[in-house]
């Protein structure tokens, strides 16, 4: 299917993807608490829109046994595949907002945390050096 004809659901999908592959490459670097903290402040938020997407998704299923001629290829009832589906979305949709959860716990763990740079840690020393007349 060319992305002319890709539903745009499927295309933010792919969207989604991507971000998420290139989080996974950007994370393998160190971070500091406030910059996990943002991170985390959006990752939480899979635990809200993952439910809901999967709960949409499985009545999507539902009812596309009523708008579409759907078929399976091995001669199967897709009703029963739709069911099937459906509690795995079900399930699928405990975790994410068990993950987000705990996603939110891990960003309050880590909200007082500030940090200094190399430098300004040396900046400080010097400072106080200086303060302390010596």
């Amino acid at each position: 299917m060319d992305d002319d004809k890709t539903p745009e659901a499927v295309q933010e999908a792919d969207t989604a993807y991507d971000a998420l592959r290139a989080l996974a490459h950007l994370t393998r670097a160190t971070h500091p608490a406030p910059d996990v903290y943002g991170i985390l402040g959006n990752l939480k938020n899979l635990g809200s829109f993952l439910p809901q997407i999967s709960e949409q998704l499985a009545q999507g299923l539902v009812k596309s046994l009523e708008e579409y001629d759907v078929y399976e290829y091995e001669g199967k009832d897709p009703a029963a595949s739709v069911a099937l589906a459906g509690e795995h979305l079900a399930r699928a949709a405990k975790l994410a907002a068990q993950m987000g959860e705990e996603l939110a716990q891990a960003q309050n763990a880590i909200n007082g945390q500030g940090y200094r740079t190399a430098e300004e840690r040396r900046q400080l020393e010097e400072f106080r050096r200086a303060s302390n007349g010596g």
